[in-house]
């Protein structure tokens, strides 16, 4: 339990009370907006932040990671409830509990099975790429609070051409307190780390509100709070069958949180030397939100904002997430008031500011810039193909949303590396100083004219063979009398491709030409030999210059292992 609390030091505790403090004032009014986009009442997204914050660190993984109401899980919970509820409130109301419920089911499911291996089908590229793509996403959501102008809906790029028609609208003084709240947060980082600069500017805000009656004067605050604690248990009126049907569309949810918290977990972690536990997180987030549906919250996931404000305010552990828990129930009870004062303007600011060193364009150049001549060559435009999945998952996100954007992304990585799989350098060699080397990378490698040696820089597989084979016997002159293929670089081979080679066999002793097998290892040999029946076989070698010494065996002759 509580594991970011081992080893804890006393030192830690003023920078995570700092840190608390400084998520508490940006998590708050964040929940009340959130909870409006996933059409509940505003205080909905304080009942889920609760539970959440305390289960995970409970259970979770990361020291950093802040768990609560998000826009892109809120906006696909509203999408998934409305067809079922209708125009029914209530019921509207009760199923959004209920999904965060089967969704925290389906986390605790998923984390005590294992399956964070989930997790390694989102490479570190397309992690980069979705976590841009979603910081960008949200700062343009941020814009029009900023300026005080209309919201468009829509993609990224729908949401920027609306910020630009609409500069016209611009309102002056929420322009003015929002920039002002802009600089002050991003002067105090610049200048000032250890002093909590986003509460500074979440007070100076509703000291603004309080002097200068800029709510009258339009400026647009967070508005009118219930107070008071939820009564834990579960939804009214929600049957067994209506958790089944939402057993489907909480996998969708999870999905998303899961990858936007294991996003936010995995930068700051690598930030501050630790490593995250997928299964841990999975469990972590199913917890947060089993309990936020039990205390008549919504769905909640690892917030990639508020992470930023917690890792940039200096929090060390999870105590930093108690903190917020424990001052998010004192709002609750007595400070409801204070917060319906708050800017929304400031709010804005203070989430721009968060994420905006998210916006990593220094590691898509470096994702670019890994590139070769010879990567060229081999490849072709798909040898960057890091940077492509990088730019699949960041404009996915823009134009598609955050679920598509991300298995977009995922998509595109694993089709490019079937890609490159399938298409395996296949080198020639020649000998020197009883090394046999790639004739291209060594020129001047003396090389006879009736033996070629190949060497596949991969394994053999049903989606290489193919092509290995063709280019194999495209490799092979009118003088060529044997062909031996190095096998030390290919660590496995499939039924496919072990009958691959026996055809290629065949197919070469047609021509004339004896083929040879030297130097497999483990898997290769095993499954080489497993996969061939018959007394006739392809001979393996212990080493190429026994397989190109000894003397041509006429075709069909019994083959054995050397």
């Amino acid at each position: 339990m509580f594991p970011s609390l081992h080893g804890y030091r006393r030192s830690w505790l003023r920078p995570d009370i700092v840190a608390g403090l400084t998520v508490w004032a940006v998590l708050v009014p964040e929940a009340l907006a959130y909870a409006t986009i996933a059409g509940v009442p505003p205080v909905v997204g304080l009942y889920a932040a609760v539970p959440a914050l305390i289960l995970y660190a409970l259970a979770g993984s990361s020291r950093h990671l802040v768990v609560g109401p998000m826009s892109a899980t809120a906006a696909l919970s509203a999408a998934l409830i409305t067809p079922l509820a209708g125009a029914d409130e209530g019921r509207y109301l009760v199923l959004t509990t209920a999904l965060a419920i089967a969704t925290g089911v389906v986390g605790l499911l998923a984390g005590l099975l294992r399956l964070g291996f989930i997790a390694s089908f989102i490479s570190e590229p397309v992690l980069k790429g979705f976590i841009v793509g979603l910081a960008l996403v949200i700062i343009i959501g941020q814009v029009p609070k900023l300026l005080g102008i209309e919201k468009h809906e829509g993609d990224f790029f729908e949401q920027l051409w609306g910020v630009l028609t609409g500069l016209g609208d611009t309102h002056w003084r929420t322009l003015l307190i929002g920039g002002l709240s802009l600089l002050l947060v991003l002067a105090v980082k610049r200048w000032l780390p250890l002093v909590p600069g986003a509460l500074l500017a979440v007070l100076a805000g509703i000291l603004a509100v309080a002097l200068f009656d800029l709510d009258d004067r339009g400026v647009a605050i967070v508005g009118e709070i219930d107070p008071g604690l939820p009564v834990p248990g579960l939804p009214a009126g929600v049957g067994f069958s209506d958790y089944l049907d939402l057993l489907g569309p909480a996998v969708g949810v999870l999905l998303i949180g899961f990858a936007e918290g294991l996003g936010a977990a995995k930068t700051y972690a690598a930030k501050a030397g630790y490593e995250i536990d997928p299964n841990r997180e999975l469990f972590g987030l199913g917890a947060a939100n089993l309990g936020s549906g039990f205390t008549a919250g919504m769905v909640v996931n690892g917030s990639l904002s508020k992470t930023a404000v917690n890792g940039s305010a200096g929090a060390k552990t999870q105590v930093s997430g108690l903190v917020v828990a424990v001052l998010t129930v004192v709002t609750l009870l007595l400070l409801t008031g204070l917060f319906e004062q708050l800017p929304e303007a400031t709010l804005a600011a203070v989430v721009i500011a968060a994420v905006i060193e998210l916006v990593d364009i220094a590691a898509l150049r470096r994702l670019y810039r890994v590139w070769t001549d010879w990567l060229g060559h081999i490849y072709g435009r798909v040898a960057r193909a890091d940077f492509l999945a990088a730019l699949a998952a960041l404009f996915g996100v823009l134009l598609f949303d955050t679920l598509p954007g991300l298995l977009i992304g995922v998509g595109v990585s694993i089709l490019l590396l079937v890609y490159r799989g399938s298409r395996p350098h296949i080198a020639v060699l020649g000998p020197r100083d009883g090394l046999w080397l790639d004739v291209h990378r060594h020129p001047g490698l003396a090389q006879s004219p009736d033996q070629l040696v190949v060497r596949v820089e991969a394994g053999l597989y049903f989606v290489n063979a193919d092509n290995i084979r063709t280019r194999i016997e495209q490799l092979c002159t009118e003088h060529t009398r044997l062909v031996v293929l190095d096998a030390e670089t290919s660590p496995a081979i499939d039924v496919t491709a072990a009958a691959m080679l026996v055809d290629l066999r065949d197919s070469l002793a047609h021509r004339g030409i004896d083929f040879r097998i030297a130097r497999s290892i483990g898997q290769f040999g095993e499954e080489l030999a497993a996969a061939q029946t018959g007394t006739h076989r392809v001979p393996v070698y212990a080493s190429v210059a026994a397989a190109t010494t000894e003397p041509p065996r006429s075709p069909g002759a019994a083959d054995s292992v050397r």
